[in-house]
């Protein structure tokens, strides 16, 4: 063999050991870890993860423990729920702009005359709508093409991260965007959607008012002008940026998608359905627009969406979290620096809690007498610190459009209920709902 042929060889065993070395040191220092398979050096545990379903598997790595993170985190979640309550979020105001969206939606809707259609697009416009208002202070006509390819990028990067490319992006992603690969698509989309906020933020920096700020983006701007001599402050352009995605991003998916699941799950029983129009002709009519205070008046219905969200369990891994100091928990110690992910699944799927953790049964949410009863382990927006500071506007939004569809609308399937499959498309960061078809017949 020649000198530099074996050379190589030497130095890519050497190399090996040491990075062997290296990860056996990290797992050992200080401690123990939770149990768990021994990630692979620079990898972690990406290849144990199944690309068809990274929750079930990270089921099976990770312990599910929710831990808040970072001054940071902490000034930035404080100052956007204040905005956003500023801006109606949980009051009357916001329930008005859904309440105005969902007429849109329904307009769009008459316009198929019960023809086929794929529900994607229709649900995450009218949603979409409902947190540009208060971010970008304006609504977006649905046929808007930059506002159409802004949700066919939110989608595509809602599937992407749900794949194992998402977790070695997010580990590395200062050395993965010049590597090939998958996860290529996923730095473009992340950048593109970054690059539309930003000229967002131009259009406001033009026309910008102190006295009366407009909408999210202009109250952020404020801050950063009172804190331009803080060197230390957290209120800048890069945040601003993705402050603003990560809100518009979360605001468009997340509720566009449970209502999806929530449309199939409808035509997969279609007993429940029936049982929701004769609530909603009882408690509403067929004229009235609805509103929040018929929620309390319509406890079926309330248990239906309740239970769309547990069985359907749109973010199961919950947002990751970073543990700022070395933590002992249960015996274990967990390192400065781990990344906790919050199994929310294994808390809304507990036989403890639901009698049926894997079928759709809205009884889970009602009593004896056909009152709503609350569960304490329904925790589909987290739990505690890190809970989903979004989650009274979304509640109103599945309400209200849920409502609102099934009270025009009776939902017809392509298919018979019993062949209906409601596995999800892609598992991991997102329960992907499956594609599908629908008709809807004006009742």
């Amino acid at each position: 063999m020649e000198l530099g042929g074996a050379f190589t060889i030497f130095l890519a065993l050497s190399l090996s050991c040491l990075l062997i070395l290296i990860a056996w040191k990290r797992n050992s220092k200080g401690g123990k870890l939770p149990p768990g398979p021994t990630p692979i050096p620079f990898l972690g545990n990406v290849l144990q993860v199944r690309t068809d379903a990274t929750f079930q598997s990270f089921m099976k790595i990770l312990a599910g423990v929710a831990l808040a993170n970072g001054e940071r985190w902490r000034i930035l979640r404080r100052f956007s729920l204040t905005i956003l309550r500023d801006f109606g979020m949980g009051k009357r105001s916001i329930e008005e702009r859904i309440q105005e969206e969902a007429g849109f939606l329904l307009e769009e809707l008459r316009k198929t005359k019960g023809s086929p259609i794929e529900p994607t697009f229709f649900l995450s416009r009218t949603v979409s709508n409902v947190i540009s208002s208060v971010v970008f202070g304006s609504r977006f006509d649905y046929e808007d093409q930059q506002f159409l390819k802004l949700l066919q990028m939110i989608n595509e990067s809602f599937i992407e991260m749900s794949t194992p490319w998402a977790q070695l992006y997010d580990m590395y992603s200062g050395i993965m965007q010049y590597l090939p690969g998958r996860h290529n698509r996923i730095y473009y989309l992340v950048e593109e959607l970054k690059d539309f906020i930003a000229s967002r933020v131009k259009i406001n920096e033009a026309s910008f008012d102190p006295q009366n700020p407009r909408d999210f983006i202009d109250c952020f701007l404020i801050k950063m002008y009172q804190d331009t001599n803080n060197p230390h402050t957290e209120f800048n352009l890069k945040n601003l940026v993705l402050t603003t995605l990560n809100l518009f991003f979360a605001g468009t998916e997340t509720v566009s998608s449970t209502l999806r699941y929530g449309l199939l799950l409808m035509m997969k029983y279609p007993e429940v359905e029936a049982k929701i129009h004769e609530e909603i002709d009882q408690v509403i009519g067929p004229h009235r627009i609805p509103s929040v205070d018929d929620r309390v008046k319509m406890p079926y219905t309330d248990a239906v969406i309740h239970e769309i969200q547990r069985l359907t369990d749109i973010v199961p891994m919950g947002v990751p979290h970073n543990v700022i100091r070395d933590t002992h928990f249960r015996g274990y110690l967990l390192p400065k620096g781990t990344d906790v992910f919050p199994l929310l699944g294994s808390v809304l799927k507990d036989p403890k809690y639901f009698r049926y953790p894997d079928a759709f049964y809205p009884q889970h949410f009602l009593d004896e007498q056909g009152r709503f009863k609350k569960n304490e382990a329904f925790v589909p927006f987290s739990s505690g610190k890190r809970i989903c500071l979004g989650e009274a506007m979304a509640r109103m939004e599945l309400f209200l459009y849920f409502t609102s569809i099934l009270q025009n609308f009776s939902l017809h399937s392509l298919v018979p209920p019993a062949d209906i499959d409601i596995t999800p498309r892609v598992s991991g960061f997102g329960n992907i709902p499956p594609t599908y078809e629908l008709c809807l017949k004006a009742r």
